[in-house]
């Protein structure tokens, strides 16, 4: 348990760009110790656990691992995948992986009817990157200023901080895989 608790705390440690200095810094203690603790070679009080997980902006239970459900469970089954969004054009929104709070990114899948759109699903209120596969069907992409038209096989790529929207042009629903990258 303590080898997998030091790796989450470098690995958390590393998507954050902060050194171990840095971070032995913010707790109060030194280098060494952080270093120790990341190769379990040492056990840190429950204080400096506490201090630890503040320094890094997640809880302790992240640390030793009371939610890793993705290492637990890292299938997702087609009858188990999660209803997480419905918006007024017709769009549902699928969340195709078990919940972690420590995942890097979300796949979402998108199932459009025809004539919807990815208003209210697809925002623009944080500066993060999307990438979007066509599983099938057509669509017209609005990336501020530019139209693109995209189908079956296709994918997109983009900054989700300019404007942006899919519309569903096909006769019959529509499906994007939808993989969203998160902000820590």
């Amino acid at each position: 348990m303590m080898d997998l608790m030091g790796e989450r705390i470098r690995r958390r440690r590393e998507s954050l760009n902060i050194q171990a200095g840095d971070l032995a810094s913010s707790v109060g203690v030194t280098a060494s110790l952080i270093s120790q603790i990341e190769r379990a070679k040492a056990f840190p009080s429950i204080l400096t656990l506490k201090k630890i997980a503040d320094s890094l902006h997640i809880t302790v239970g992240e640390i030793i691992g009371e939610d890793s459900d993705l290492n637990a469970h890292p299938v997702l089954k087609k009858r188990e995948k999660k209803f997480v969004k419905k918006n007024k054009t017709g769009t549902r929104s699928y969340l195709l992986s078990h919940h972690d709070q420590s995942k890097l990114m979300d796949p979402f899948m998108l199932d459009f009817k025809p004539g919807a759109d990815s208003s209210d699903i697809m925002t623009t209120n944080n500066p993060r990157q999307e990438y979007c596969f066509v599983l099938n069907g057509k669509f017209d992409v609005i990336i501020g200023a530019a139209k693109y038209t995209i189908k079956e096989g296709d994918s997109f790529y983009f900054t989700s901080n300019e404007t942006h929207l899919f519309t569903n042009k096909s006769k019959d629903n529509s499906q994007l895989l939808w993989i969203v990258n998160q902000n820590n």
